[in-house]
């Protein structure tokens, strides 16, 4: 990021700083929208997925957490009218009446969320699968397959029961393993393990419309959604026909733990009505229906979350609208769809605007808040400090995925360019407002000389006392800024010349006078000087001390985000290790049942004598072990690399904190050789001039200094400790992290065990 210096300005005391400015950064703000009819967002054109620049448009606006419901189905089964009621409508997404499909593509709506302040809920309905006009099939998988990337609820709707035809229907799922990747190298058992899956895949809703049946099961009453776990139970056998029935029970339990289902009534029985139905009146509907409908509605608003990426990463709609475009691009291309490269090429683009963020609302903070000349420095940078809290607050809420700091430490940068202009800015207007005053205040001293007042004899002491005067004016100028003790001196500097002529021409004076008097001028002037330099010194602690918050405070935040990262990752890896260990248990149970169903088998069989049976049964139980234990080693390896992933960030993170701070030690040591070079001379010029207390005085601070630079140059001093306190930062999280994912995995093996 360019931030361009801002033009020369005339300042006065009290000046604001302008906006303007800084040309490298324009304050930018997103507003966020509601649409009144739906549009098109990905369009499906000769078996060609396109995205809708005007929708992009709309998306990239919504700068709000976005809850994104997505609808798939058979062509003409009523998904557009669901959807409708969804947004409150009986218009919206096109429905149709005839046996062509209306909705081609995937269509958007987005509203205001009815019970999530601050929140847009978007409608995404897609065009119906199976539709005899397509020419390719494989167009139905991508349309499914980008459903369930971009939703939180995925509702797929069917028509009748949940029974044999409407699961082979719902094949998709089982190809979603060769339409997604999770990460950019899967591991060789990807396609077998749904973990990584779960993380963010969207909830499941099954929605079955026009429900004739009753939900009883054994002469039982039951729930919608024990009617669906019924419905997913594995069939016992292991015959090809079966396994290819078990396919989509497995993937729905494996990719999509938590499940729901509605079914609903017919919305009328008139035929003629169903034709139109958008236009019947809510009155006309079946009570059953508008009852099913609210309780579904209800359920989405109440339990539909936030989508989210892997790790918690929330989306927005201008996320969403990014995450629309490289999905469509990657199934152009002929690759597939991969989370872990979305997220990154995302995270970039949201990160740098994360530093434009950061860095717009820092400097809008500065201009609201300074007035120029600020009293001190101390002032300036305390103001600086509490800007720059907020600006690296904005940054840490705003970015995600910036695992080597690249970008936090981009904004650092950029702020301290910032701030350093600020610093400037603010000397060039203590310069100009003293210079100002002191032309004022010295206007009448002035006027006397060239007048000639002074040179008549006394003139001397007359001049003193008129120049004193102005000193002790200018004193009770307020807020004159941290140039004011060097401008003072300068303007002491330049009457010198006129001071000694004034002197020299004061018959008045004896020579002996005189020379105590030019001594004396000498001598107030050499103690300018050094108050001069003790201010210098004293702001350049200042500015170290101001670096030294700086890096604190963000290291406090970046540990402070790391630490709610830590917690979501750990609430992921629950949420993943439970879903497997139920899956797990699901599929004991069912291996139980067949192990039953193969032992049966097994002693029927009376070809075999029972030692042979005996050795039978063993080597089924050895092969179910063997099994288990891969699956055991293949997590057991999987969170092996993930800590050493994690291990090489940090010491990358390390590395580059340590170089950081290396160079600031050089600029310091560079600066206190410039101070020291410059006292040895003025010690010189004193000691030269005769001087001798005052040299002393100085030999001492140059003592000092001289020690101070043995000890940076000697000691790693603070930036060893700071080093050390990230180190323990990144260590406790990487410790705990590794502490609780292993705990949970022998957990895990225990059980299973």
């Amino acid at each position: 990021m360019c931030i361009c210096p801002p033009e020369p300005l005339e300042m006065t005391a009290g000046s604001h700083i302008p906006l303007s400015g800084f040309s490298g950064l324009q304050v930018t703000m997103a507003t966020d929208i509601t649409m009144k009819t739906p549009i098109c967002l990905v369009e499906n054109w000769e078996e060609k997925l396109t995205v809708n620049p005007k929708a992009l448009e709309i998306l990239n606006q919504i700068s709000q957490p976005v809850v994104v419901v997505a609808i798939v189905g058979l062509y003409r089964t009523g998904k557009s009218y669901l959807m409708n009621r969804l947004a409150g409508q009986n218009h919206g997404f096109p429905l149709g009446s005839t046996v062509q499909s209306q909705t081609k593509g995937i269509w958007m709506w987005c509203v205001p969320h009815p019970s999530k302040p601050n929140h847009t809920l978007v409608l995404l309905d897609t065009e119906g699968l199976g539709d005899v006009e397509k020419g390719d099939p494989k167009n139905d998988s991508w349309i499914f397959a980008l459903a369930v990337l971009l939703s939180s609820a995925f509702v797929y709707n069917s028509l009748g029961t949940i029974n044999h035809q409407a699961l082979e229907q719902l094949h998709y799922v089982t190809e979603l393993t060769e339409l997604i990747r999770a990460k950019s190298s899967p591991t060789s058992h990807e396609v077998e393990d749904s973990t990584e899956f779960v993380s963010f895949f969207p909830d499941f809703i099954w929605a079955v419309r026009d429900f004739t049946l009753e939900l009883k099961l054994n002469g039982q009453p039951i729930t919608e959604d024990e009617y669906l776990e019924n419905a997913l139970k594995l069939i016992p056998g292991k015959n090809p026909r079966i396994e290819n029935s078990n396919k989509p029970r497995t993937c729905i339990r494996y990719f999509f733990p938590k499940r729901k289902c509605f079914v609903f009534d017919r919305p009328t029985s008139d035929k003629n009505l169903l034709i139109c139905i958008e236009e019947v009146p809510e009155d006309q509907l079946e009570l059953n229906f508008k009852v099913q409908s609210k309780k579904f509605c209800s359920y989405i608003f109440t339990h539909g979350k936030t989508k989210t990426l892997r790790q918690g990463i929330i989306v927005t709609g201008n996320r969403l609208g990014r995450l629309v475009e490289m999905y469509v691009d990657a199934i152009n291309s002929g690759a597939v769809p991969c989370l872990e490269n979305a997220v990154t090429t995302l995270a970039e683009r949201e990160n740098a605007a994360a530093v434009q963020k950061a860095a717009e609302h820092y400097l809008a903070l500065v201009a609201q808040r300074v007035r120029f000349p600020t009293d001190t420095l101390q002032e300036l940078l305390d103001l600086h400090a509490a800007c720059e809290r907020e600006a690296i607050e904005i940054f840490m809420e705003h970015s995600f995925k910036d695992d080597n700091q690249k970008f936090q430490k981009k904004l650092a940068e950029t702020i301290e360019k910032m701030k350093e202009e600020f610093l400037l800015q603010n000397e060039e207007a203590s310069v100009k407002y003293c210079q100002a005053e002191l032309k004022r205040l010295s206007a009448s001293l002035m006027e006397s000389i060239s007048r000639g007042v002074f040179s008549a004899p006394g003139g001397h002491r007359l001049y003193l006392e008129a120049r004193k005067k102005v000193e002790e004016e200018y004193e009770l100028v307020p807020r004159k800024g941290v140039k004011a003790t060097e401008v003072l001196q300068r303007f002491l500097e330049s009457q010198a010349a006129a001071e000694n002529s004034i002197l020299q021409a004061d018959k008045a004076l004896s020579d002996g006078e005189k020379a105590l008097a030019a001594e004396e001028a000498k001598r107030e002037a050499a103690e300018k000087e050094r108050e001069v330099l003790r201010q210098r010194e004293q702001e350049m602690q200042q500015k170290i001390e101001a670096q030294e918050r700086s890096f604190q405070e963000n290291i406090a935040q970046l540990k402070e985000k790391m630490e709610r990262e830590r917690e979501d990752l750990l609430r992921e890896q629950e949420r993943m290790l439970e879903h497997k260990l139920k899956a797990t248990e699901v599929l004991q149970t069912f291996l139980q049942s067949q192990t039953a169903t193969e032992n049966s088998i097994l002693q029927a069989d009376k070809a075999l004598t029972d030692a042979e049976k005996a050795l039978a049964a063993g080597e089924a139980k050895r092969e179910a072990a063997e099994k288990e234990r891969e699956v055991l080693r293949q997590r057991e390896q999987e969170m092996q690399q993930k800590m050493e992933a994690q291990e090489r960030s940090f010491q990358e993170n390390i590395a580059q904190l340590k170089e950081k701070m290396e160079r600031e030690r050089e600029d310091l040591l560079r600066e206190q050789e410039r101070m020291l070079e410059h006292k040895l001379k003025v010690q010189k010029d004193m000691l030269t001039e005769g001087f001798n207390k005052e040299a002393d005085m100085l030999h001492k601070e140059i003592n000092r200094i001289t020690e101070d630079m043995a000890a940076i140059k000697n000691q790693e001093g603070w930036s060893s400790a700071i080093l050390s306190f990230v180190g323990g930062i990144f260590g406790s999280v990487l410790g705990r992290l590794s502490k609780a994912g292993i705990s949970r995995l022998l957990r895990l093996s225990r059980r299973i065990l």
